[in-house]
């Protein structure tokens, strides 16, 4: 493991360790973590453009959809970017 790798997973490990078993994924696939890593990335440009428009809406309310997005985005994209196989079966639903 890279050394950026192992600061990376030390700062997000609150988030990691919502998703790793510790167990081998039987039904890991790499697509699985290149889609969780699109997606990620789509959520935060996603969140990117809501946050355009919040901005021209001018209303406080409009950022609720900006930190949801965000939020998904980021988890979707350290999960996908650090986690193990097992945290990226558990976040596609397969055991």
């Amino acid at each position: 493991m890279s050394f950026m790798k192992k600061i990376l997973t030390r700062i997000f490990w609150p988030i990691l360790k919502l998703f790793e078993t510790g167990e081998a994924a039987i039904n890991y696939k790499k697509s699985h973590r290149v889609a969780l890593n699109i997606v990620g990335v789509l959520f935060i440009f996603l969140s990117l453009i809501s946050s355009a428009a919040a901005y021209s809406v001018g209303g406080a309310s409009a950022l609720i959809p900006v930190v949801i997005f965000f939020c998904a985005g980021l988890v979707a994209v350290v999960v996908g970017a650090l986690g193990s196989n097992g945290a990226v079966s558990k976040i596609w639903g397969t055991k």
